[in-house]
């Protein structure tokens, strides 16, 4: 039996910048989690999915997290997104310069 469908955010990378970027609902991509799309249709998820790939000339990798909604907006659900979200963990650039909390 399949599992059930859990909410989902469409997340990717920059083609030019690397840096992970989330699908928002008026087709924009944001370095923001909080400001992402949560999908919580299956069957939308999957047409979300296609069109945020049909954006392949900006992004590369896109794929659906698992996310759950939170007080600020989505918030991932498994470290991996986590850390993604916060960035580079071997020095602080990017996303950990520019916070003051990690």
């Amino acid at each position: 039996m399949p599992r059930p469908f859990t909410p989902k955010v469409v997340t990717a990378n920059d083609l030019l910048e690397g840096d992970v970027i989330y699908f928002t609902a008026d087709n924009t991509w944001t370095r923001e989690l909080s400001q992402a799309e949560l999908i919580t249709d299956e069957a939308e998820a999957q047409l979300r999915l296609l069109e945020a790939e049909k954006q392949n000339i900006s992004i590369v990798g896109a794929y659906l997290a698992d996310a759950k909604g939170g007080e600020n907006g989505p918030e991932p659900t498994h470290f991996r997104e986590e850390f993604r979200r916060t960035g580079p963990s071997n020095y602080s650039h990017g996303k950990q310069e520019a916070r003051s909390d990690v």
